[in-house]
């Protein structure tokens, strides 16, 4: 019997699963890998989640919002109706545009500027408002269940080596 029990012992370790555990080098436990993908699935969720979450906001933000929301389709639908104006009645759009041929050219200029101010301010806002929104969801920490399971955080991830070829090149340039 001692024989025997020292071949077990040897084979399935004392209170551990040799075996399975030498199995684990080769190939994950599907059960852990099942709760590891569950893990990262979850964290995804909620990631999505907080990204399309918008805070409450009053009436006349919501307002200010819908009324920054016209020009754009406006301006398309307009230059879209002025084909079909062109196409409709030749002579009164002919009339039309020997009246914008009359208009000063400083006052294009001033047209433009102001369009041009508009988008791009708009543009930049938007840009910026997204910039902090993504930097506060970045610096949030990772949900508790997805931690304890050994998700590897940022802070956490290996950093990379520098890029060789690149800094010989770098180097060469100088």
């Amino acid at each position: 019997m001692g024989l025997i029990e020292q071949v077990f012992s040897l084979v399935f370790g004392s209170g551990r699963n040799v075996l399975r555990e030498t199995a684990e080098v080769f190939r994950p436990n599907a059960e852990a890998q099942a709760q590891r993908d569950h893990g990262m699935q979850d964290a995804a969720l909620r990631q999505f989640a907080q990204e399309f979450h918008t805070p409450q906001r009053g009436w006349f933000d919501r307002l200010m919002d819908a009324l920054n929301r016209v020009p754009r389709p406006a301006m398309a639908l307009g230059t879209l109706g002025l084909f079909i104006a062109a196409m409709v009645d030749p002579v009164w759009f002919g009339a039309r545009m020997q009246g914008l041929a009359l208009v000063p050219e400083p006052l294009w200029w001033l047209l433009g500027a102001i369009v041009s101010f508009y988008f791009g301010a708009r543009h930049q806002a938007k840009g910026q408002e997204f910039q902090r929104d993504l930097v506060a969801r970045m610096t949030d920490a990772p949900p508790r269940d997805v931690a304890r399971q050994g998700a590897v955080t940022p802070a956490q991830a290996p950093q990379p080596d520098g890029n060789a070829a690149l800094e010989d090149w770098v180097k060469q340039r100088r």
